[in-house]
Parts: C-alpha cells; structure tokens; sequence
C-alpha cells in the first residue's frame, strides 16, 4: 500500500514537473534582431555563435526582415563557414 502512494506520488511529480517544462518552452520567443546572418541550415548571431533554426518558422520570420541578409544556401558551403564581419 505505502509503495503504491509512493509511486503514485513520483509520477504526480513527474507530471507536474513535464507540463511546466512544455510550458516554459512554449514561452520562449525567437528575436529575429539576435540574428547576424542568415542561412536555410541555421544563422550565426551576432556574438558570432552559430545556431540551428528552432523553427521554420522562425527562419521565415527572419528572411522577411528588412536588410536581412539571408542565403537560401548552407552555412557550410563557404570555406569560412558562412561567417563574415558585418557593422550593424
């Protein structure tokens, strides 16, 4: 009987401990004005740390910015790995 609560209990806090996870996560937003230059694969930001695409969504939402500079290409094509200095 003790056992059973126990688990019982475990899982209860299991469960919690998920949902506040998915919520955290679904809280988390995507700043386009983060992104330095981007690629189809990923973009490097602009502390020149480079990051894959969370979302496709977040991809389209870049490319749409005015003077993104955006390459419908991979990152790894270009010898330097896609990173160029820019001036903001």
């Amino acid at each position: 009987m003790v056992n059973s609560i126990l688990k019982t209990g475990v899982l209860a806090i299991a469960l919690i401990g998920s949902a506040a996870g998915i919520a955290y996560a679904d809280s988390i937003t995507f700043s386009t004005g983060n992104v330095g230059i981007g690629y189809n694969d990923g973009y490097w930001d602009r502390n020149h740390a480079w990051h894959q695409w969370a979302r496709d969504a977040d991809r389209d939402a870049y490319r749409r910015e005015k003077n993104a500079e955006y390459h419908e290409w991979r990152h790894d094509r270009d010898k330097d790995m896609g990173w160029h200095e820019r001036h903001y």
